[in-house]
């Protein structure tokens, strides 16, 4: 069977969906490079929410995501940029969330990773920036998970230049019980924070965030860098002390930076594993092999998926991650916390199902071209 798709101008254009999804399945964990996927939360359909009420989440469904990307190996970012945190999802439910998937973490063996924030406020002096962040923190090391230090806006508005990244990120530093994962957010996928680390020079950034690493050793497992600029993503981890990873969070580029080089590659923290799990397992599992050319034919055909889905305003780009996790089956409906659902168009939600249909993604290709056709009759395009 055909769909009708359509494109930017309303214009129909018929696409014949693939009859077999890849033949993926669960696997250990890669073992040169450390994978996490940075997990969506699935919203609770039927509760009384408005966008600006507190999130409503299904916890079966989100948790059962979670044991998914875990049965292939992947480990688990979790309470981060995907997950809708500062967008849909508030701190009270961060914090329901850090607690559940820590606990069913410990359950099933998964490594997890779980964002440590400043949420909680929305703006404040330096010392309560500090405060909110400890907060965080302490919940996350009760958990058991290990603390994703996230970059802050309430820290991006009160900091006045780099000493006070510098004084705020030593304070959490030299608390931290384990080493922590630091985290640099663009302002692509945030444009609150613009300027972080005290400048929106950044060479002069990523001086100081080199500064913060190098004044506290042993204390910063790695970087995650969500730039979108893969030269600049080189330079720095070429630059990271030894021991200290650098975690792509560069969707654009994320092959070739895991990849890497004769001198050094790049570890993964991304929101593009979340539909790409298991296949972003499999790839990376060849790569362990030493198969560069392998991994590099497995991975490469995702990148255009990748940055359909992450095309500004890249903030947005959890709506199509979404859109995939119902289309594969992993919810059952396309709904998401704060409404988050209508926040790309229908041509661009058509292109993510075709794109993700023609690399094998859906488990279950019929059942996603009757859900695509469900979507498209809402809209009004009937077939």
């Amino acid at each position: 069977m055909t769909i009708r798709l359509p494109d930017a101008h309303g214009d129909l254009r018929t696409y014949e969906p693939r009859s077999e999804p890849l033949a993926l399945t669960p696997g250990a964990g890669p073992s040169s490079r450390t994978v996490l996927a940075a997990a969506h939360v699935v919203a609770d359909p039927f509760a009384d929410a408005t966008p600006d009420s507190p999130a409503a989440i299904d916890w079966d469904a989100t948790l059962a995501f979670r044991r998914h990307l875990w049965s292939h190996g992947l480990g688990v970012a979790e309470a981060m940029d995907t997950a809708q945190r500062g967008m849909g999802l508030d701190w009270a439910g961060a914090a329901e969330l850090i607690r559940r998937s820590a606990a069913e973490a410990k359950a099933v063996g998964g490594r997890i990773a779980c964002g440590v924030g400043t949420d909680q406020i929305t703006s404040g002096t330096l010392a309560e920036v500090r405060a909110a962040y400890e907060e965080q923190l302490a919940l996350v090391e009760r958990s058991g998970a290990q603390p994703i230090l996230m970059a802050s806006r309430a820290l991006a508005a009160a900091a006045t230049g780099p000493e006070d990244y510098l004084e705020v990120y030593g304070h959490l530093l030299r608390q931290s019980a384990e080493p922590v994962i630091l985290h640099w957010l663009g302002p692509m996928f945030d444009p609150a924070l613009t300027g972080y680390w005290g400048s929106e020079d950044l060479d002069a950034a990523t001086g100081t965030l080199l500064d913060v690493i190098a004044a506290h050793p042993g204390k910063v497992d790695g970087i995650k860098v969500s730039l979108l600029d893969a030269r600049r993503e080189i330079d720095l981890r070429r630059r990271l002390p030894k021991g200290v990873r650098c975690y792509t969070g560069d969707d654009f580029h994320y092959p070739e930076l895991i990849a890497g080089d004769e001198r050094g590659f790049s570890h993964a923290l991304l929101g593009i594993f979340d539909p790409l799990g298991p296949l972003a397992a499999e790839a990376v599992r060849v790569l362990d092999t030493g198969d560069v050319t392998g991994f590099r034919g497995l991975l490469d055909p995702t990148v255009e998926l990748s940055r359909h889905l992450f095309q500004a305003p890249t903030r947005f780009y959890k709506t199509g991650v979404v859109l995939l996790a119902w289309l594969a089956g992993h919810q059952s409906h396309f709904t998401m916390v704060g409404g988050l659902q209508s926040a790309r168009s229908l041509p661009h939600l058509a292109r993510a199902y075709e794109l993700a249909d023609g690399l094998g993604l859906f488990p279950d290709p019929k059942r996603a071209q009757e859900r695509m056709r469900t979507l498209l009759a809402l809209y009004g395009v009937t077939q």
